[in-house]
């Protein structure tokens, strides 16, 4: 048997299960948690709905249920799916009616009103000609006051040639959070730590930004 590929290069090829693999076990995303922080407690009689879009085999869902969200997460890989659902708490979270998982794509999710929307490194799969209507439905999600976080693939990424992927630049990006107060944003250029074939040129942008009161 092969060994398993570095994580990005599973990510490139859209090999899941090899990608689910190798992040098992690190811990949930730092702009996942930012936000979090920036919500602060959730109150058990009106636990809040937070949407994890492209949400993989659950690390960060796993985090939201301890600290008391209710959770819609949607992904289209069945194995994801299925891990997510094995993961510590989510069984019981289920029964609960505390989290529902959905098997979706892009291009015709419907996503549910809710207080965030969280997108870990998942929005760049999204096809080119879906990604207007996607966004305007995450938009459109977010309730006043509530937060997006998650990450966006710069124009200088190496994957920018893969006519599957969406890729902003930092203008387009910023341009999404017009009527968002950013409360984290970094712009990450770098070329990856890995050494040989599976080098790869990074160009991220992680967000946290807060939906402004009195905006639709």
């Amino acid at each position: 048997m092969g060994q398993t590929p570095p994580v990005h290069e599973a990510a490139e090829r859209r090999d899941w299960p090899a990608y689910f693999d190798r992040i098992e076990g690190k811990p949930a995303r730092e702009t996942m948690l930012r936000a979090l922080d920036g919500f602060g407690d959730v109150d058990p009689s009106d636990r809040g709905l937070a949407v994890d879009l492209g949400c993989g085999s659950g690390i960060d869902i796993g985090v939201m249920l301890e600290r008391g969200w209710r959770v819609w997460g949607g992904d289209g890989s069945e194995d994801g799916l299925s891990r997510a659902r094995a993961r510590a708490g989510c069984a019981d979270a289920i029964g609960e009616g505390r989290l529902e998982l959905v098997r979706m794509d892009f291009g015709s999710v419907e996503i549910p009103r809710a207080r965030w929307v969280n997108a870990s490194f998942s929005l760049p799969f999204c096809p080119p000609a879906d990604w207007e209507g996607l966004w305007a439905k995450i938009d459109g999600a977010i309730k006043p006051g509530g937060r997006f976080s998650g990450q966006f693939f710069g124009d200088r990424d190496d994957w920018a040639i893969l006519e599957d992927r969406t890729h902003l630049t930092r203008s387009e990006t910023l341009g999404l959070f017009d009527q968002y107060i950013l409360e984290f944003f970094q712009e990450e250029d770098r070329a990856s730590a890995h050494q040989g074939e599976a080098h790869k040129h990074w160009h991220v942008f992680h967000v946290v930004a807060r939906k402004r009161e009195g905006s639709r």
